[in-house]
């Protein structure tokens, strides 16, 4: 059986998978609030889960951020910034666990069973209060040397139009990241300051005045830009979004009509679909990246 954790800021979600991807444990817990006991609570729960399968699991572990290969450190992961995660975790849990980003946990859970099972070239989207992305090919996640590949939120939002330039400032240190237009709190702060309405992402999207229309249609645009920007480098088969906004319905079938015009080909080919597994496919990603570790292992 399959262990998969995903280590949140607010939350550790966790699975227990049987080979055929059933769930048998789909659980979560508040995450702690230090780092040590964070490390303890993630080694408990590969402990109860394995004492719950009653023989040896593989184990995966999705993480904010990125592990540096260079340093072993953890970076850009809140408070887990500049500790030795992945080691902490076995030395404690006595036993390797796989560990990745939770984008590419998530991009790996849709391209096994879920909304791209079987497609060549999956690139998956979180678009929730963060922007993230995460690559897959040939059903293994593609990190790369810097273990950046898929992250396209800090690329400036391409084709920017005049009143997009330079764009607000981002905590990265530049401005104008497709983050700081395509997150959840950057479209409700945007469309505060186009119409003076303080709403949530999710009552925009939900909205029928014809300013949130407009919002909507605005952000159509822009994740338009954004996703092909992305399609005419990597030319994936299927892009699948995730993340509190990936629930706005109409993206699917706008966003794609929008991207046509900034697409460097007479045809396309590649879907836009929503994720089957929702806010389950990070656990269960980082459950088929522990599959995956043992089998390289035993090639």
């Amino acid at each position: 059986m399959h262990i998969g954790i995903d280590l949140g800021r607010t939350k550790i979600a966790y699975c227990l998978l049987d080979t055929s991807g059933q769930a048998i444990v789909d659980d979560q817990i508040k995450t702690p609030d230090t780092y040590d006991s964070s490390i303890s609570a993630i080694a408990n729960i590969a402990l109860e889960l394995t004492d719950k399968a009653g023989k040896p699991c593989t184990i995966g572990l999705g993480t904010p951020g990125a592990h540096s290969a260079k340093t072993g450190l953890m970076k850009n992961a809140g408070v887990f910034d500049g500790h030795p995660l992945k080691r902490d975790v076995e030395a404690t849990f006595g036993a390797p666990i796989a560990m990745k980003n939770d984008a590419n946990c998530f991009a790996l859970s849709e391209a096994i069973d879920g909304a791209a099972k079987g497609a060549n070239c999956v690139f998956g989207v979180i678009i929730g209060t963060g922007v993230g992305g995460g690559l897959v090919i040939h059903g293994k996640p593609l990190v790369g040397v810097n273990a950046i590949a898929g992250e396209w939120g800090h690329n400036p939002l391409p084709w920017p139009t005049d009143d997009e330039r330079p764009g607000e400032a981002c905590f990265c240190g530049k401005h104008g990241c497709i983050e700081t237009f395509l997150s959840g709190p950057s479209l409700a702060r945007i469309h505060a300051q186009q119409f003076g309405e303080h709403l949530t992402a999710e009552e925009i999207a939900k909205g029928t005045t014809a300013a949130c229309e407009s919002s909507l249609q605005q952000y159509e645009d822009r994740l338009a830009r954004g996703l092909a920007h992305v399609i005419n480098i990597l030319d994936p088969d299927v892009v699948v979004l995730g993340g509190g906004l990936s629930n706005i319905d109409p993206l699917y079938e706008n966003v794609p009509k929008r991207w046509t015009e900034f697409i460097s080909s007479d045809h396309i080919e590649t879907i836009l679909k929503k994720a089957v597994h929702g806010s389950s496919s990070g656990r269960r990603g980082a459950a088929w990246l522990g599959k995956a570790m043992a089998e390289d292992k035993g090639a």
